[in-house]
């Protein structure tokens, strides 16, 4: 690149980037609100949308209100992947919808039962009709453990009413005769279409072919809901404000800000004239994100969960740059000049950094496909994320550098040189890092179990439990702020439990007080401390008990996400490294930074709620982008080097040991700075977090390599241990 195209490369970039800045906090349109003010936060940041269903019929069963509140769950998904739908009762159901400002619009979509419809043409469903939701008496999910072909183990059974019987009789000793297909129709969508073999004359049926009793199971949810003769009728609605407060959002802010700075002068500091170029490219990064996530503010909701997602992708955004510079370093440190390191550099960095961000974004992936709430919310943050780090780390970061050198600054003193001459013996130190790991693993296992026999093996929270909501209505209006500094401890001395969620209801003096369900002998000591505190009329205040947020169903999703994801990066792994043994020891190391954090949860009673998913998956993307890096130069050497293979392994870990740390360095500043700034919900997320960070990158530098190593010395075959054994002789001569 010529001096002159490399001023028109750095004027260009600088250029982008203060546009894209500008568009962020100032806006392009009329009223300057800039994209930050458009982006969509969530009900624990900004509010939206409260409303109360009853059940019109007196008493309806539990069966009927649990298919009714999963099948709005998916509704109000729609409008939010953060929504959340919980019981109030035996007979309410509330619906919690971050963002949204027009509970009367929301009313008309949700307020009514979903419309279930049996007919031959899909294109026509009201004129080809067979059958309604009303000829429907139950429908249940089975694994048909007698079924010879294995398409066929999974099925719904059908109950008719007499009506239903005959018109179904009807229908399908016509379909028979062609092999038509019956088509059943929930809500304008096609939910299954089996093909009719046989005239079905009997109270019961079967639909077949579903793949799994999960699938079976949701089509049968489905059915029965469109047939439930439940009705809704509103009892409630509200525009709420935030759980957490305008001071959330604000410190939230300021601390990224903070943080971003302090990133910067650490980077400028150790890089130097790199630093300095990928320091542009992170406040690009950072400006790019809030734009999309304005842009895409229809599909993604900001949450404290998605705040978790950009954390993590700033800091992998910093870590391909890390991982780049050092390699240049090192470059240069063999001798190289530095035109020839700087190409070098991205070109050897880049497998590890492709390899690390795409098994993320594998995990970000099938999170979002799988998961439901709060962990699609995450891995939309996360992937958006990656996929900016990817761009500004590859091809900015290259562009600015190669324009500063072009310009004249070519000294290698600006660039950094590595010698590396000290090979740390951490395979040495591997029982006792094992021994160490399995202590903390074992002490927080038995901390459950010690638990679990008086009650719950974790310190689960409203958001696991459920609780009692109480609703008081104050003399005077009062900001969340205020509420926390006040009205949050009155309610903890009766709670003995700072697990106290406080909603202000808009335009009111009301607010919701959510707590652990509490008996009447604490209702009664709570109304009476909020009487004598702050003067509130008790014959006001009014309580329900309530269900968990997080729902059994949402709990289950999550996992099987998180082992999907797990075992699709294993997949990866092994493809791209050629062993099964680097993705096993990475699946292993994943499982040990959870079981780490799981056991400070426990040993400290930390409480799980809504954000502790998002925690347990932010560090699991962490960790395994930072083992990629290790194993990523394990394979370079084992081309490149002959060596003793623990030599080897020491060796690898050793040059990367300065990504490692100042990876690690730079994304716990992040967490450190929210936690110092934030507000109590936040640094409850924020501790855990760093707990998480510093657990991934010590199984990252001693626990994984040394795995690796294990299981290649005693799980390789006789020519690998021949080899082995000959290098090992090799070096004992030569010593």
């Amino acid at each position: 690149m010529s001096k002159k195209k490399g001023i028109i490369s750095l004027v260009a970039v600088l250029a982008v980037t203060a546009l894209v800045l500008y568009t962020a906090i100032f806006g392009i349109g009329e009223d300057g609100s800039g994209s930050m003010a458009d982006i969509n936060l969530g009900l624990d940041l900004r509010g939206g949308v409260s409303i109360t269903y009853e059940a019109v019929e007196e008493n309806p069963s539990e069966q009927s209100m649990e298919d009714t509140k999963e099948k709005l769950q998916d509704r109000v998904e729609n409008y939010s992947t953060e929504s959340q739908v919980y019981m109030e009762g035996s007979n309410r159901i509330t619906i919690d919808i971050p963002g949204a400002t027009d509970a009367n619009e929301i009313l008309k979509e949700l307020g009514e039962p979903g419309t279930l419809i049996f007919c031959t043409d899909a294109n026509d469903p009201e004129g080809t009709m067979v059958m309604d939701g009303n000829d429907i008496k139950n429908a249940q999910g089975y694994m048909n453990s007698q079924a010879t072909d294995s398409r066929d183990r999974y099925i719904v059974q059908l109950t008719l009413t007499e009506d239903g019987r005959q018109k179904f009789a009807a229908a399908t000793e016509e379909l028979a005769e062609t092999q038509g297909v019956l088509y059943i129709i929930y809500d304008g969508e096609v939910v299954s279409a089996p093909r009719c073999e046989q005239k079905i004359d009997s109270e019961t049926c079967e639909i077949n072919g579903m793949s799994s009793l999960d699938e079976a199971n949701k089509l049968a949810s489905t059915i029965r809901i469109g047939a439930l003769p439940v009705e809704l009728k509103e009892l409630r609605s509200s525009v709420v404000g935030a759980k957490l407060g305008e001071e959330a959002v604000q410190t939230s802010l300021l601390a990224g800000v903070i943080g971003l700075a302090i990133i910067i002068v650490f980077m400028i500091a150790v890089y130097r004239m790199p630093g300095f170029a990928a320091s542009i490219a992170l406040i690009l990064y950072t400006g790019m994100i809030i734009v999309l996530l304005s842009a895409f503010n229809q599909e993604i909701t900001l949450t404290l969960p998605g705040i978790a997602g950009i954390i993590l992708s700033i800091g992998m955004a910093v870590d391909a740059n890390v991982i780049i510079f050092t390699r240049i370093r090192e470059e240069i440190g063999m001798g190289k000049n530095v035109n020839t390191a700087i190409k070098a550099g991205f070109s050897k960095a880049l497998s590890a950094i492709i390899d690390g961000n795409v098994t993320t974004l594998i995990a970000a992936a099938v999170l979002y496909i799988i998961g439901s709430g709060t962990v699609r919310g995450f891995a939309q943050t996360l992937a958006l994320g990656i996929v900016l780090s990817m761009v500004t780390a590859l091809f900015v970061t290259r562009t600015l550098i190669k324009a500063l050198y072009a310009m004249g600054l070519q000294s290698e003193k600006l660039y950094g040189k590595v010698v590396h001459k000290k090979t740390w013996n951490f395979l040495g130190k591997k029982n006792l890092c094992f021994v160490l790991s399995g202590i903390v693993i074992l002490v927080g296992i038995g901390t459950m179990v010690f638990y679990g026999v008086k009650g719950d093996a974790l310190n689960y929270g409203l958001d696991f439990k459920g609780g009692t909501s109480t609703s008081v209505t104050f003399n005077e209006n009062r900001t969340i702020s205020q509420l926390n500094d006040e009205v949050k401890p009155v309610v903890a001395e009766v709670t003995k439990d700072n697990d106290i969620q406080l909603t202000p209801v808009q335009n009111s003096n009301e607010v919701s007080i959510k707590t652990r369900e509490l008996t009447q002998e604490e209702r009664e000591t709570l109304y009476q401390k909020l009487t004598e505190n702050f003067g509130v009329d008790e014959s006001t205040i009014t309580y329900e008990n309530i269900g968990a947020t997080v729902s059994g169903e949402m709990q289950k999703s999550a996992i099987q996400a998180v082992v999907i994801a797990a075992i699709f990066m294993l997949i990866y792994i092994w493809f791209r490294f050629k062993d099964i043994k680097f993705a096993s020891s990475a699946v292993a190391a994943l499982i040990h930074d959870v079981l780490v954090v799981v056991a400070f949860y426990a040993v400290l009673r930390w409480s799980v709620g809504n954000t502790f998913i998002a925690c347990m998956l932010t560090i699991v993307g962490y960790s395994i982008n930072a083992t990629i890096v290790i194993f990523d130069r394990i394979r370079e050497n084992l081309k490149e080097k002959k060596m003793e293979l623990a030599e080897l392994v020491n060796l690898s870990i050793s040059q990367t040991l300065t990504r490692s740390i100042n990876t690690s360095l730079t994304t716990v500043i992040m967490v450190i700075v929210l936690y110092i700034l934030g507000v109590e919900s936040i640094r409850e997320f924020a501790l855990p977090l760093i707990v998480g960070i510093v657990a991934g990158t010590y199984s990252s530098v001693c626990v994984t390599g040394a795995l690796w190593y294990v299981m290649k010395v005693k799980f390789s075959g006789k020519k690998d241990k021949e080899s082995f054994k000959k290098q090992t002789e090799k070096k004992a001569v030569k010593r």
